[in-house]
């Protein structure tokens, strides 16, 4: 039987962050109505038929109450010109939005101008996943285009 590794948190981090990953903002409203949104790059794709992605947010998250009742999100994925929305969707704030060229979807949730993709979707389920929720999103809605998308690897941007 083999014994199991005592997990030191930050070196986990460092070595999962050794596999590039593209990064998105999710994005929904609250019961206000006000958009919600954060950095992610926990986003892959699950299922073609029922068409299903998947996403986590941190159970710390201030802006998870928000995607816990509103079923209604949109994952946009962000192109490489996009660094400052990055940053600016990592840090928990109350104005997000301001000054970000983003528009109301027909599903009711904000979408963002010029990401390489956008998928809107409603829960599938969520699932608990230890120090973060687990949503499954079934795609209603998508766009994409040929821009050139912000990759992250090691805890940096790779290619701004």
């Amino acid at each position: 039987m083999t014994e199991e590794k005592i997990i030191n948190n930050k070196d986990l981090r460092r070595a999962l962050g050794c596999f590039p990953t593209g990064i998105a903002i999710v994005t929904t409203e609250n019961e206000a109505g006000d958009p919600i949104g954060l950095t992610v790059n926990s986003f892959n794709s699950v299922s073609l038929d029922p068409p299903l992605i998947i996403w986590s947010i941190s159970l710390s998250a201030p802006s998870i109450n928000a995607f816990r009742y509103n079923k209604s999100f949109a994952v946009n994925i962000l192109s490489s010109d996009q660094k400052e929305l990055c940053q600016k969707f990592s840090t928990p704030s109350t104005d997000k939005f301001n000054g970000t060229a983003w528009e109301k979807s027909v599903m009711g949730v904000p979408l963002i101008i010029d990401s390489i993709a956008q998928f809107e979707c409603i829960t599938h389920a969520t699932y608990p996943g230890g120090d973060h929720e687990i949503y499954i999103g079934r795609v209603i809605n998508y766009t994409h285009n040929n821009k050139e998308p912000l990759i992250l690897s090691k805890g940096k941007i790779i290619n701004s």
